[in-house]
C-alpha cells in the first residue's frame, strides 16, 4: 500500500477544471479528507466508464465526470480496473483527477537558462548569421563573454554556429565583425498545464489533451 500511497498519478485542478499539477495518492487523499468547515481543499473526480457488449471498459469517452467529497469517495465501488488502498475498516478507490475548491489561477512556469531552453528559444538558428544549425553544428554562445563579466541568462545567451562561436572567442560581437539578429529576451512563461508531460494515468487524457 505504501508504495501506491506515494505514486504521482493524480491530476490536481484548479476550480475552472483545468490542470495545474499532479500529486501523490498520498497528497490527494489528504486534500480530500481535510480542511475545515463545510468546503474540503478538493473533491475527488468520479471518472465513470460504460461497458462495451463485450465486458470491457470503454476508456476513451466517460460516461461522466463527478466531484465528490470525502464522505461520498470512500462509498465508491473498487471496479476491476481500480488502485485502491486498505484502511483498518474498509477499503478506498485511489484517485486519479482532484479538482481544487478554493484555486482558480493558472500556475505559470518560467522557464530554467539551458541549453535546449536557448536552442528552443532560437529555433536553432545561429543569431548572428541566420543559418539554421542543428545541436550538432551549434552551441550556447555568450553575448558578453563570461571573462569578462557576462552573466548565464536568456539575455546574455544565443545559440550560434559552431565556427561563429570560435571565432567569436572572449570578444563582444562588434569586436568580431558581427551582429545579432536580434536582442535575446526570455522565453515567455508557459502554463504548467503544457509542462505535464505524458499522461501518468489514463484518467488524465479527458483534461489535458487541450493543452498538447
Amino acid at each position: 500500500m505504501s508504495d501506491i500511497l506515494e505514486k504521482p498519478i493524480v491530476l490536481s485542478l484548479n476550480r475552472a477544471w483545468l490542470p495545474i499539477g499532479h500529486r501523490t495518492v498520498k497528497q490527494a487523499l489528504v486534500s480530500l479528507n481535510g480542511g475545515a468547515g463545510d468546503i474540503p481543499p478538493a473533491l475527488g473526480i468520479d471518472i465513470a466508464y460504460a461497458k462495451r457488449p463485450d465486458g470491457t471498459w470503454n476508456f476513451d469517452e466517460p460516461s461522466y465526470l463527478n466531484p465528490l467529497t470525502w464522505e461520498e469517495w470512500v462509498k465508491l465501488p473498487i471496479r476491476d480496473f481500480d488502485l485502491f488502498v486498505t484502511t483498518p475498516r474498509f477499503r478506498v478507490r485511489v484517485p486519479t483527477v482532484v479538482v481544487s475548491t478554493k484555486y482558480a489561477a493558472m500556475p505559470l512556469c518560467f522557464p530554467r537558462v539551458t541549453r535546449d531552453s536557448i536552442f528552443e528559444r532560437d529555433a536553432g538558428i545561429c543569431q548572428y548569421t541566420g543559418e539554421r544549425v542543428g545541436k550538432r553544428d551549434g552551441n550556447l554562445d555568450h553575448v558578453v563573454p563570461r571573462s569578462r563579466g557576462g552573466a548565464n541568462t536568456f539575455e546574455n545567451l544565443v545559440w550560434a554556429k559552431r565556427e561563429i562561436n570560435a571565432l567569436k572567442g572572449d570578444r563582444l560581437p562588434h569586436e568580431a565583425g558581427l551582429k545579432l539578429l536580434r536582442k535575446p529576451q526570455p522565453p515567455p512563461p508557459v502554463p504548467v498545464a503544457a509542462t505535464i508531460g505524458a499522461p501518468r494515468h489514463r484518467d488524465w487524457r479527458h483534461f489535458i489533451t487541450q493543452f498538447r
